[in-house]
């Protein structure tokens, strides 16, 4: 029964995951969106104006999501 119990648990878990249909570069603001449910077009923008008013940041954080985030299956 505990494993029935944590099977159902794993299933409702969403899981940050690059997309593969909603990518411009890599998929991640596309994988965000989808997890926040959000417009990824606003991701987009807000992740620009971190990059240009944050010297830089939104591009590290972009490239750290890049390479740590698995693509989805």
């Amino acid at each position: 029964m505990t494993n029935d119990v944590l099977g159902q648990a794993t299933d409702k878990v969403k899981k940050l995951r690059r997309s593969r249909n909603d990518r411009m570069v890599a998929g991640v603001c596309g994988g965000v969106a989808q997890l926040l449910g959000v417009d990824a077009a606003l991701l987009r923008i807000v992740l620009v104006a971190a990059t240009l008013f944050g010297f830089g940041t939104g591009a590290l954080l972009y490239l750290a999501a890049w390479i740590l985030v698995p693509e989805e299956a």
